[in-house]
């Protein structure tokens, strides 16, 4: 039984809706989804450590609705992760857009910390998770045994060896910064968020249902 909240729930079921994928986009997502199902299939444990630069805006995004795809199928024994090739700070911008698709944020920390703690809820029955900009070889992140998901082509082109990594995937999203201070920026953040969702969902219904 899944226990999200209503306004997420309603979010999730617009994004379902919406089948339209690339061709080419479909078969990145594919490779990835075909990993994970594999490993289960082994019944092994699956770590997915979503990657881009500065661990600000894609990869937690991609963090956050992977995790939740796979609490929306009932998916067991996938761990979630994030971190960049540099630390700067979950970005305001990416944080607004998930609270506009129905999260429930708090910062952790005072608004003059560069680097705050956010804890992210879906629902009320879940104890939440922490987010915050690191590099993807924080200690709060597996060293060994896991999958890194590059989700921005500076970082996939300027660190293509990942140590530890047992399998790389390459499935890149335009920057929503390059929208950063204009009438387009909550849009942009908005539109991103939701394909970002969408590709996810896809990822964890392929699983589910093969």
């Amino acid at each position: 039984m899944n226990v999200f909240n209503p306004i997420l729930t309603d979010y999730i079921k617009r994004l379902l809706s919406d089948n339209e994928l690339d061709r080419k986009r479909m078969e990145l997502l594919d490779k990835l989804s075909d990993y994970i199902k594999e490993k289960i299939l082994q019944e092994e444990e699956v770590n997915l450590i979503f990657i881009c630069t500065h661990n600000s805006r894609r990869s937690h995004l991609a963090h956050v609705w992977a995790l939740v795809a796979s609490k929306w199928y009932q998916l067991k024994n996938i761990n979630f992760f994030s971190g960049g090739t540099e630390e700067s700070a979950f970005n305001p911008r990416a944080v607004a857009a998930l609270i506009r698709a129905g999260f429930k944020i708090e910062n952790m920390n005072s608004i003059a910390d560069h680097n705050p703690h956010y804890k992210l809820k879906f629902s009320e029955k879940e104890p939440g998770i922490i987010l915050f900009s690191k590099l993807y070889n924080h200690k709060a992140n597996p060293k060994e045994n896991f999958a890194a998901i590059m989700v921005c082509s500076h970082a996939d082109e300027n660190c293509p060896f990942i140590p530890g990594a047992e399998k790389r995937f390459s499935i890149p999203y335009n920057d929503p910064k390059d929208f950063d201070n204009t009438e387009l920026e909550s849009e942009k953040y908005d539109e991103r968020c939701f394909e970002i969702a969408k590709e996810m969902f896809y990822v964890f219904k392929k699983i589910k249902l093969n």
